[in-house]
């Protein structure tokens, strides 16, 4: 219900209605119903704050705006990464085919999608640490970092290590993972999660860790997923569209900025870091890129990774790899 806040409150024509009044009008709710209604504003139609649907009309159209919005209205597919340490896709795959509606995901070598809901940290498999659930596109920008055997890579907002866990079979337990949050509980997380996948090679480390100094310039990968608006996954967090507003999100391309030129001091000469968000937003992605570059001095290893919200499929992220030059 919290998906359609924005037309269930424009048809109550109440502006605050008790959830019971919204209750009794979703009931029976058809919201395909309204959106041809020019009576009604466009943003109430897709269900969306005035503010965030101006924005991504802006930046992508009135027409792909509603499509994103679209999407962004409905239940976001469920997804798993295999875990390669301890099994294989087609391992997975033959064990739950006979058992659930299963596919191998389009795009990443490790993803298998589920078609309909399952208790997934109630099977067996969960707690062998065989899988982890995490949408497809967090598996892709996970892969971006290249780790190899031996180097030195530090999370710096690590949150409960979704990523980490999804590139460090590439180390083979060699060299060390840094995962680095503001948030013990979080951490915590982490270390139990790691040790589920057979990880051997993470260290935790607290905002404020006296180990973080002795790791500046040490860095060969670092990996910064910044806070953001998180509207590449509204899917998820139906309720996060509802807080958005403008003086949010500059205080947001603020932090990020922050957040990075700390994450950055981590690098070494001729390493590289992955600045990346769930968001769709240009002042959140492709302007901050723009503004490291210009800072900075520092390369542009590729394109950068960016996924749209799909119809059954990935969520939206961004994600960019910038190299640290070496001293001549």
């Amino acid at each position: 219900m919290s998906r359609w806040k924005g037309l269930l409150d424009y048809l109550t024509d109440q502006s605050n209605p008790s959830w019971e009044k919204r209750y009794a009008l979703y009931r029976d709710f058809q919201p395909t119903n309204y959106l041809a209604s020019t009576t009604i504003p466009l943003h109430d139609r897709v269900s969306f704050p005035r503010e965030l649907f101006a924005i991504l009309s802006e930046e992508y159209g009135e027409e792909k705006g509603i499509h994103i919005c679209q999407i962004c209205n409905t239940e976001a597919p469920i997804t798993v990464r295999i875990n390669p340490i301890k099994t294989t896709l087609d391992k997975l795959l033959s064990l739950w085919k006979p058992l659930y509606e299963v596919r191998p995901c389009e795009r990443s070598p490790f993803g298998i999608q589920f078609n309909k809901r399952v208790p997934l940290v109630s099977l067996p498999e969960f707690k062998e640490g065989l899988f982890e659930i995490q949408d497809e596109g967090s598996q892709l920008v996970a892969s971006l970092l290249k780790a190899e055997p031996g180097q030195q890579i530090l999370d710096y907002c690590s949150g409960a290590g979704g990523k980490a866990l999804a590139f460090a079979h590439q180390m083979e337990n060699k060299g060390q993972i840094y995962l680095h949050d503001i948030r013990p509980s979080i951490l915590e997380q982490a270390r139990k999660r790691l040790k589920r996948a057979g990880i051997q090679n993470g260290q935790f480390l607290i905002a404020g860790h006296s180990a973080l100094e002795k790791l500046k310039k040490k860095m060969d990968w670092v990996l910064v997923d910044v806070p953001c608006s998180g509207t590449g996954t509204l899917r998820r967090n139906p309720d996060q569209k509802w807080k958005f507003s403008t003086d949010l999100l500059n205080r947001l391309v603020g932090q990020q900025r922050i957040i990075f030129e700390r994450a950055l001091s981590f690098v070494k000469p001729g390493g590289k870091i992955i600045y990346a968000t769930c968001s769709l937003l240009r002042s959140e992605n492709e302007s901050q890129i723009e503004h490291f570059l210009n800072t900075y001095g520092l390369e542009m290893e590729s394109n950068p990774f960016v996924t749209l919200p799909s119809f059954g499929g990935m969520d939206g992220f961004f994600a960019a790899t910038l190299k640290k030059q070496s001293p001549l």
